[in-house]
């Protein structure tokens, strides 16, 4: 029986995305807080990819360096994270991996210094 009338018992799977986005942005954000300045944290669907990309691959994410009074702004794209993993243990640890490895180069530091739980993938 759902607790709240009219609210599905089961979060969608956009929910749970964002759920385990928000977790590790949360305690990165909280401790790099000092270093990073004001950022912003977004999760869209998927990238707007112009039609002339030679890249061949997807981007996972979005770093858009802010200045004066506007903010740096990091988007997540849930779609190709979500493609390229099994298990909710591979989207967490794939989640870790971009929000790390994009902290990082904001900060100008190795991505093994923002977070003890970041695996270099090579």
């Amino acid at each position: 029986m759902p607790s709240v009338p009219g609210q599905p018992v089961l979060r969608t799977r956009r929910e749970r995305f964002d759920d385990l986005a928000l977790g590790i942005v949360t305690e990165i954000d909280a401790r790099w807080q000092d270093r990073l300045g004001l950022v912003e944290y977004a999760v869209e669907d998927t990238p707007q990819i112009p039609d002339d990309w030679s890249s061949g691959t997807v981007p996972l994410s979005s770093l858009v360096r802010g200045s004066g009074a506007t903010p740096t702004r990091l988007v997540i794209f849930r779609r190709p994270i979500e493609h390229r993993c099994e298990t909710r243990s591979d989207l967490e640890a794939m989640l870790l991996s971009v929000i790390v490895e994009q902290v990082a180069e904001l900060l100008g530091i190795d991505a093994e210094a923002v977070d003890p739980r970041y695996e270099r993938g090579d």
